[in-house]
């Protein structure tokens, strides 16, 4: 019986498929983790808990999915957008963006409390947030709706449309304002949000969906924001009409209110003739082109005309706009070489079509003149079978990908710039896309694969002079089961991709090519939704400055017997963790720092659900919130509360002790395990989760009420092992506390 002391020196495996836990001969194995929930590997090698998120606010309305979009003007100039069912509400600074000031002048202790407000212009349902009361200071802190608004009064009930009753409050002294949440209207439906697809030069951001006209979002400052139809100049069309079909404008200048006449509905719309959901296309016609108002049957519409059409007499020569309620509208967008960049319609999916070049909005391809190399193109993917578009994303060439191939598009060398007549587009691999927006990491693109299993990394290739796209996920297979629904790119300060799994799982790939480092770890939020876990709807990243990205996610949960979601962050990570009163372990938290007290309010959106609490920087016994508010057992200045969370790594089977060939299968026994950690407080070690032994860290000496201090270094514990083949360690933090684990140093016996 041999005694050895094996060493598990990295953890940047990442958690490994379970088809794979026959592998010990790969060079992974020894890296890699059968377990590794809630844990984020970092590029040196280590498994860091990761840290809680901060709750930001609840979403407009609970009960339908909301999806993140970033919006990034300079690294300074950052937002987070909540698109919901037809309204875009804006994050920034970690909380939601109001309207200014309503000044209010009273508040009465009366079921519902009515607020007077002289001239606040306000609306029956409009969401309002009251801070700065003096005397009812019950209201301050909290979001409430608009109810049975006068001109100067309004009530308030809570989100749920239930009044407010104030017959308990302290009665109303002076001051206090309220701020509407800012938010505007959108054409996007809730089924249709995690369709759309975006693109954004400085203060505007151009958004696709083929059942929508392209949107142009517009910012001007914090509350100013405009969504517009875009107003394209001259294009793109269909190809030219070959029938004998006559078009007969009633005029040919410039104007509105102009009649139309078809000789024939042969050529327009596939015999059809013209559509009501024709109206706003554009038309070419001879010299100019004109747009759609109305239309009174299949032959007769009206026009209006925006480039002179050279003669008003009845011609051949006219082809339809490509973007259109009849034709679809663009699925994609980009920018490329100067140049913004459209594809995927659903008459013409594998399509795409380039702005001219400096002109975003222009998509003129001067037909029947001398071609420039800064005219728009229209380039149509030839292929064996119709493979719609599903991404475009711009790095060395702009990448397309497509139902059924991945493709590059080039102007015929690297260095050279696409124009009219040198564009090129080559298929590079066959393994097609989802319908999801890729992402670009360092020199490669990320995708995910048609059914939403596989994420690929598709990069140039030197040794082969094109690109491969091998699969990132054949190593933990298992880790995308169900589905992805969502992706988003944190590039510091570790590069991470973040995805959505269908189930509500945010999964985590810890991206350092150069390093070697491809590691996947799985994240389950803190609270439940039903009788599961919580669920994490949607995830999005923004700079908050030039060092690091801040993570929003949606979570969905069951709160007081209610389905809410809401808006949170992932706080970011303290490399230095000194103080312990900066920790960040709790999921929809909030903070208290003030003069001592045992009273913390403010916690309406957990009530009814048992939450753990940092007090002081010392673990405090969790409380349940009532009326928004829990009693701490002892007075304290700074407080965290918030849902408690499990961060579990369990090893593969070791591999060690044995002096005739491999361990594994063999009876073992590990009877000791030291644990080398960086700026950790709190773990438990075992050999399952029903034996698990706690660290010591307080020593006699340490106050009970106050926090401890981080440790770096190595602790060593007597492991609760029994004689068995597996040789599993599992390592447990459920405290709102830091724990990084460097390595596992664990002692044993085998029998051979």
């Amino acid at each position: 019986m041999a005694r050895v002391a094996a060493q598990l020196t990295n953890f940047t495996g990442g958690e490994f498929s379970p088809r794979l836990e026959g592998r010990n001969d790969l060079s992974k194995y020894t890296s890699a983790c059968k377990t590794l929930e809630n844990f984020v590997i970092y590029p040196h090698g280590s498994a860091a808990r990761r840290s809680g998120t901060q709750f930001v606010a609840e979403v407009k309305d609970s009960s339908k999915k909301t999806r993140l979009i970033p919006f990034e003007f300079s690294t300074t100039q950052t937002y987070m957008m909540e698109f919901g069912n037809q309204y875009i509400r804006f994050y920034k600074d970690n909380g939601a963006i109001l309207e200014g000031n309503v000044t209010i002048s009273g508040a009465t202790q009366a079921n519902p409390v009515v607020i007077t407000a002289t001239g606040h212009s306000y609306s029956n349902g409009d969401e309002i947030e009251i801070s700065g009361v003096v005397g009812m200071t019950e209201l301050n802190g909290k979001r409430y709706l608009v109810a049975n608004k006068t001109t100067n009064t309004f009530e308030i009930t809570n989100i749920d449309g239930t009044n407010i009753n104030g017959t308990g409050f302290t009665a109303y002294a002076s001051g206090g304002v309220a701020n509407r949440v800012f938010e505007i209207s959108t054409p996007y439906l809730e089924a249709e949000l995690f369709e759309l697809k975006f693109a954004q030069s400085a203060d505007v951001m151009y958004i696709t969906h083929p059942n929508h006209e392209v949107e142009k979002l517009s910012r001007t400052g914090h509350t100013s924001w405009t969504l517009a139809d875009v107003d394209f100049t001259d294009g793109p069309y269909l190809d030219n009409n070959i029938t004998a079909t006559t078009l007969n404008p009633g005029s040919h200048t410039v104007g509105t209110g102009v009649a139309v006449v078809a000789s024939a509905t042969t050529g327009i719309n596939g015999g059809s003739g013209f559509l009501a959901t024709d109206v706003g296309r554009l038309i070419r016609f001879r010299d100019g082109y004109m747009k759609v108002t109305a239309r009174a049957d299949t032959t007769n519409i009206t026009v209006e005309i925006i480039e002179d059409l050279g003669s008003a007499t009845a011609s051949t020569d006219f082809a339809l706009g490509s973007f259109s309620d009849t034709t679809g509208h663009p699925t994609c967008v980009t920018f490329f070489e100067q140049r913004l960049v459209f594809a995927g319609t659903t008459d013409q999916p594998q399509t795409v079509f380039f702005s001219k070049s400096g002109d975003y909005e222009n998509m003129n391809e001067n037909r029947g003149g001398t071609i420039a190399d800064d005219d728009a193109i229209i380039y149509t993917i030839a292929s064996n079978q119709v493979n719609a578009i599903r991404f475009m994303t711009a790095t060395r060439t702009l990448i397309i990908g497509t139902a059924g191939g991945e493709f590059t598009v080039s102007g015929g060398g690297t260095d050279v710039a696409i124009t009219p007549t040198n564009i090129l587009i080559k298929k590079q691999s066959n393994h097609g896309a989802a319908n999801l927006d890729a992402v670009s990491a360092g020199n490669a693109t990320l995708f995910v694969q048609r059914a939403k299993r596989k994420v690929r990394e598709l990069a140039y290739n030197f040794d082969v002079d094109g690109y491969l796209a091998p699969d990132m996920t054949i190593l933990a297979e298992h880790i995308t089961e169900g589905g992805v629904t969502q992706m988003a790119y944190q590039q510091e300060p570790n590069s991470i991709l973040w995805m959505v799994r269908n189930d509500g799982q945010l999964i985590g790939f810890t991206y350092q090519r150069d390093q070697q480092v491809t590691a996947w770890h799985r994240h389950i939020f803190g609270g439940v939704f039903g009788s599961g876990n919580a669920v994490c709807e949607s995830v999005s990243v923004i700079p908050t400055d030039d060092n690091e990205y801040q993570v929003y996610v949606i979570i969905k949960r069951t709160i007081n017997s209610v389905t809410r979601r809401y808006v949170e962050y992932l706080n970011n990570f303290d490399f230095d963790e000194t103080d312990d009163t900066t920790f960040n372990f709790l999921d929809s938290q909030l903070n208290y720092d003030g003069s001592a007290t045992t009273t913390i309010s403010g916690l309406d959106h957990l009530e009814g659900q048992s939450v753990s609490i940092l007090a002081n920087g010392a673990t405090h016994p969790d409380k349940t919130v009532s009326s928004g508010s829990i009693t701490l057992d002892r007075s304290s200045t700074k407080v965290k509360v918030g849902l408690s969370y499990t961060s579990l790594l369990q090893t593969m089977r070791l591999d060690a002790g044995s002096q005739d060939g491999t361990s594994q299968g063999r009876t073992k026994r590990i009877f000791d395990v030291t644990i080398r950690m960086y700026e950790s407080i709190g773990v438990e070690v075992g050999p399952d989760l029903s034996n698990m032994e706690r660290i010591p860290f307080r020593s006699s000496a340490d106050d009970m009420d106050s926090g401890l201090g981080v440790f770096t270094g190595d602790k060593e514990v007597e492991f609760r092992g029994n004689y068995e083949t597996d040789g599993f360690v599992f390592v447990r933090q459920t405290q709102p506390l830091p724990l990084t684990i460097l390595s596992l140093y664990p002692k044993l016996q085998t029998n051979d």
